[in-house]
């Protein structure tokens, strides 16, 4: 069984490098819109702290969190804004504490949780590394976004390795939540790490014939939804690992929207 801490070690960075982005921002800055449609800084914090809030219910209290899903999957068009919303029109100040409380609260619940346990969550039930993992994902996808809307580009880390993880793990999840048939066979997937050089993250048979290439940072990007394929230099060989690039998604619940090509109007 392996260790969480070190999971949970870069959990912690992640939601300390977005803090530093944010808190110095002004009321202008946490007004300014996202690449999300409809979605501020403050929205995309106060997701953050709501899925923390969701995270830590799911990890102290079972029964209420089922129940919660239960409520909350009953409007799956929705209740992702519904819980952005909750927070987003807080005075700045007050946003950014409980951000940091839910993160913190979800810190200490994850590392005293019993070796192998498991938690429902919005998808399959998670154990503590992959609650871990999923948090990263969230924080850096929707840090993206806020950078974006920042204009500051932010230096990718060796953190990427847990969104390609997830992202390489949800392939058959981004078949099945389109109606789409699971391909038999793993595709081999082979991304640059942030580091560069002979530092590539594989994943898959060696010998496969379908196979997906590129940057980690790209990859990252594109089963995050932060941009669209046609604007990285992530490449696929066969036609259902060119499939998955069109679909592919890190995230639980219904399929996302994507972003546009860089350019596109409309």
């Amino acid at each position: 069984m392996s260790d969480p801490t070190p999971v949970l070690d870069d959990l912690r960075e992640e939601g300390n490098e977005l803090d530093r982005l944010v808190r110095e921002l002004s009321e202008e800055q946490w007004a300014r819109a996202t690449p999300a449609p409809g979605w501020s800084v403050a929205h995309q914090i106060a997701h953050l702290a709501w899925t923390d809030r969701a995270a830590l219910l799911a990890v102290t209290d079972a029964e209420a969190f089922a129940t919660y899903a239960q409520k909350a999957l009953a409007s799956p068009a929705t209740f992702v804004d519904e819980g952005a919303e909750e927070d987003a029109g807080l005075p700045p100040a007050e946003l950014l504490a409980r951000w940091r409380h839910s993160r913190a609260v979800l810190q200490v619940a994850l590392r005293a949780a019993a070796p192998g346990a498991r938690f429902g969550w919005f998808g399959p039930p998670m154990s503590t590394a992959s609650m871990a993992t999923g948090r990263i994902m969230e924080t850096w996808a929707h840090g993206q976004d806020i950078a974006d809307a920042l204009g500051v580009v932010r230096t990718p880390t060796a953190r990427l390795r847990h969104v390609v993880r997830i992202g390489v793990r949800a392939r058959d999840f981004a078949f099945a939540v389109r109606g789409l048939s699971v391909p038999e066979e793993e595709f081999r997937v082979e991304l640059v790490a942030p580091s560069g050089g002979d530092d590539v993250w594989t994943y898959g048979p060696e010998d496969a014939p379908q196979r997906v290439t590129g940057p980690a940072l790209d990859f990252c990007l594109l089963v995050t939804q932060r941009a669209h394929r046609a604007d990285l230099a992530v490449h696929a060989e066969g036609p259902d690992a060119d499939r998955w690039l069109d679909i592919a998604q890190a995230f639980a619940g219904p399929p996302g929207a994507g972003r546009k090509p860089k350019g596109a109007t409309g």
